[in-house]
């Protein structure tokens, strides 16, 4: 979550060189599930003041829009609407359209990890919660609930040969989603902790900043965790990656 100084020259000056202009940086830490009781005991963590979500990414059986950088996800949100997220990665700042900063629900962040970093700009719109739960259940079109943007977005990195007909719904799965503030931090965290299909599980922490404050925040949040014995060098992985690999499998083992 907060190893920049683990960065080399190249990766410090390329994340040095975007953070003017982009919107927030997000520091995540991915725990080891064996790891999960020593941290939730570290952090006096209480899961009944978690959040219930669902989840669900949209793309095709053998996840052409990611490779491609794109990812779709419908969420549902226990007592809250839905919404639906357009995600385009890496996208550096410098390439993002002008018509689209201070579009509602628009942003450009860095998401940092001790292995390194990602640029990406996202459109989030809200949606009812039963058009999410009827996307989910494929009794609803995409593109009829994508916005006009959200789908030149999609349409713009469609790799070759590949429409909204070949999309499908992955998923959905369950996440537990907390955020807390630890009494001797003075910054918000939030824990996800995700349940694949599989039977397997992942956990993350994670801040949000300001770019301005990011090199700053990432030291005092490495104290932090470092004090609690909790370990930053364990190996990283993003929770839509393996969420998707995951799902995929699912899917096609379910295909005749």
């Amino acid at each position: 979550m907060s190893a920049v100084q683990l960065y080399d020259a190249d990766k410090l000056a390329g994340l040095l060189g975007m953070l003017p202009d982009v919107d927030s940086v997000e520091l995540k830490l991915s725990i080891p599930d064996a790891e999960r009781p020593q941290v939730f005991r570290s952090l006096d963590l209480d899961p009944l003041l978690a959040q219930v979500r669902q989840v669900a990414f949209l793309d095709t059986p053998d996840l052409k829009l990611s490779e491609a950088g794109v990812v779709i996800r419908v969420r549902r949100t226990q007592g809250r609407p839905g919404d639906l997220t357009v995600k385009l990665r890496p996208m550096l700042p410098s390439d993002v359209p002008a018509e689209m900063r201070g579009v509602s629900g628009f942003k450009v962040e860095v998401d940092a990890s001790p292995t390194g970093y990602t640029c990406s700009c996202s459109l989030t719109t809200e949606i009812s919660d039963r058009k999410a739960k009827a996307l989910m259940g494929q009794q609803e079109s995409l593109k009829k609930l994508l916005s006009r943007r959200q789908r030149a977005m999609v349409e713009d990195r469609l790799p070759p040969g590949v429409s909204f007909a070949d999309i499908r719904v992955l998923g959905p799965l369950t996440l537990l989603k907390a955020k807390f503030a630890p009494t001797d931090f003075n910054r918000k965290m939030t824990l996800e902790l995700w349940f694949m299909p599989d039977g397997g599980r992942l956990l993350e922490l994670s801040t949000k900043t300001d770019p301005v404050a990011a090199f700053q925040t990432a030291a005092e949040t490495r104290v932090f965790l470092a004090r609690r014995d909790i370990d930053l060098g364990a190996p990283q992985e993003t929770k839509t990656r393996r969420a998707l690999a995951v799902l995929a499998a699912q899917y096609d083992a379910a295909q005749p």
